[in-house]
């Protein structure tokens, strides 16, 4: 009981606990979720000329879903947390951003894990991962200068708010 193949596969938004279960069972779930994203999008993009470069219109209702699982999808670690909150491993966090439709992806790790001097760089990977699956990730500084991203749809995608 309990299990994911029960529950459903859910990305790591890096704000739960870290996946359980053996590691390889759980890169294969990601792998498949990550093919069936790609399925979707040639099927609900047929018209687009390349139909895997953008977003499906399931990920523009879904955007923190879809973002987590690129970002899992290309290999790159989640942040997690215990029971209680605290931070217990250093990778992205996304959590949705104060525009409708939009993410916000931040490097985050446990006390003295030094996550705010990897996450230049290591937001810079999530960047590159985002904007492979058709996303436009804009890297911005917050208090205390910690740098995050801010994730959106393309040009023309249609938003959950809008057109």
């Amino acid at each position: 009981m309990g299990t994911e193949e029960e529950a459903g596969f859910e990305p790591a938004t890096g704000e739960g606990p870290s996946p359980p279960g053996p590691a390889e069972r759980r890169a294969a779930a990601v792998r498949t979720a990550f093919a069936g994203m790609a399925q979707i999008r040639r099927l609900t993009n047929s018209g687009h000329p390349d139909p895997e470069s953008i977003p499906a219109p399931w990920e523009l209702h879904s955007p923190v879903r879809a973002v987590a699982l690129t970002l899992e999808a290309s290999g790159l670690s989640a942040s997690a947390v215990d029971a209680s909150g605290r931070r217990t491993a250093t990778g992205y966090r996304v959590e949705p951003a104060t525009a409708p439709g939009t993410v916000r992806v931040e490097w985050l790790g446990p006390s003295g894990s030094g996550a705010a001097h990897e996450e230049g760089d290591e937001l810079n990977r999530c960047a590159a991962a985002l904007r492979g699956s058709g996303w436009i990730a804009l890297l911005y500084h917050g208090p205390r200068r910690r740098r995050f991203l801010e994730v959106e749809p393309p040009a023309g995608a249609h938003r959950p708010d809008g057109p």
